[in-house]
């Protein structure tokens, strides 16, 4: 079987070996190395995986796992037939099952791959460590606090390794990114801002009524966190790397805008979460026009980074000649009335700005549009890693913490515009991973 992994992720992983202070700041990268991933496929050959949940998402996780090396898909389970089936015409020699408590009990699978409603991954993942089985599970944690922390207490006693599919934490560009904010590239911190814009109603066929809240479980919340810890989760964790902290308090507003379809979650969402020493995330999301598609920008005195486009811009920039601009936008009538800003004469406009690449070569961008995957994100990399983990049993480093805090802060929004009050961190879901 072929690697699935490209050539630029693979020379990208290869040259983290000279980065020791990176990889001291993002630990999890070492299980994604190559040599450590061959080593362990000469030593026990394949990971023995089972997928629970064979959804879209689940059956895209399958296609990359066919494609992995160093692991074997041995194991299918899905509730209800039509996905199981579809599945199972995927890896025709994977057992079957109905119920995930069974399959839990089969000692020949050495880890699970959870990619149900968020409703149940806390279940399925404690269920699972109790097994002895290394655990793999899709973002976000869990659906409340209270089983986030119970999570996070039995990965802690737990000997097992526990992923969870925070793409960003994978992703070259984000990594590059984040690595070149904190040697000072775009200058001090000051502020984050992020969106997430898509138009579709989330809704899928249902077959039939009885199969609404399964089928359609994002919309219910009984099931789901809505937009928070469907899109947010991956973009706050983002701004705590960049900020090195956790945001203290959070408030916002959430409202069923457009889609009045019997949904209970928000369908656009505004919030604003403050750290400690004042910076702020502001984030808005909604999913009824797309015409801002999704960023996640870092702003520094010295210019901005869109880490989702893998560019920076600079605030002063020597590389573009100020005159040049000017004129260019004098002929094009780009402007109404040019503000003095300096000898650049740089138009405090953002067209104004030149992008500059955060990685050599080529990259993927995600416009945010797809509700299954975004290719080359960096879920190919992390389910690598996890099978590798299966061969080695060694844990990553902080990805638990990191899902933890990400999901705690989505937790704490929708707290906030439920209750259209500030939210402080609670001190009990406090952990010693948190810096404020």
């Amino acid at each position: 079987m072929a690697e699935t992994i490209d050539n630029g992720k693979r020379q990208f992983l290869k040259e983290l070996g000279a980065g020791a202070a990176l990889l001291a700041a993002m630990p999890w990268l070492k299980a994604c190395s190559p040599e450590k991933t061959e080593a362990a496929s000469q030593a026990r050959g394949q990971a023995r995986v089972a997928l629970i949940g064979c959804g879209s998402r689940g059956q895209y996780h399958l296609t990359m796992l066919r494609d992995i090396a160093h692991a074997r898909v041995v194991a299918l389970c899905d509730p209800y037939e039509v996905n199981l089936r579809a599945a199972a015409a995927m890896v025709p020699d994977a057992k079957l099952f109905s119920d995930y408590r069974s399959l839990l009990e089969d000692r020949s699978i050495d880890g699970v791959i959870i990619a149900t409603p968020l409703g149940s991954h806390a279940r399925i993942t404690l269920d699972a460590l109790e097994a002895g089985k290394h655990v793999f599970c899709e973002k976000a944690m869990a659906l409340t606090l209270d089983e986030c922390k119970a999570v996070y207490e039995a990965y802690q006693r737990s000997p097992k390794a526990l992923y969870y599919c925070m793409q960003r934490m994978y992703d070259p560009k984000y990594i590059e990114g984040i690595r070149k904010i904190r040697e000072g590239l775009i200058g001090e911190v000051v502020g984050m801002r992020c969106h997430w814009f898509r138009n579709a109603d989330w809704r899928r066929p249902v077959p039939d009524p009885s199969l609404e809240r399964q089928i359609n479980w994002r919309l219910y919340k009984e099931h789901s966190a809505g937009l928070m810890t469907e899109l947010a989760c991956h973009q706050l964790e983002i701004c705590n790397w960049a900020a090195d902290k956790i945001p203290v308090e959070v408030a916002g507003l959430g409202d069923i805008v457009y889609w009045k379809d019997g949904r209970e979650v928000y369908d656009s969402v505004s919030l604003t979460y403050r750290y400690s020493d004042g910076r702020k995330i502001t984030y808005e999301s909604l999913i009824s026009n797309k015409y801002n598609a999704m960023e996640d920008q870092i702003l520094g005195k010295k210019g901005t980074a869109d880490l989702t486009r893998g560019v920076y811009y600079l605030e002063e920039d020597d590389t573009v000649s100020g005159m040049k601009q000017l004129l260019a936008q004098m002929r094009d009538k780009t402007f109404g009335a040019i503000p003095a800003a300096g000898p650049s004469w740089r138009p405090e406009l953002r067209n104004s700005y030149t992008p500059h690449p955060l990685i050599k070569g080529p990259q993927s961008v995600n416009g945010g549009q797809s509700m299954v995957s975004a290719d080359h994100d960096g879920s190919d990399l992390i389910l690598s890693a996890f099978c590798t983990s299966c061969i080695t049993g060694e844990k990553v480093e902080n990805v638990v913490e990191e899902a933890y805090c990400a999901t705690v802060l989505c937790l704490l929004g929708n707290l906030a515009m439920d209750t259209k009050t500030v939210v402080t961190f609670p001190e009990e879901y406090k952990i010693p991973y948190m810096k404020f």
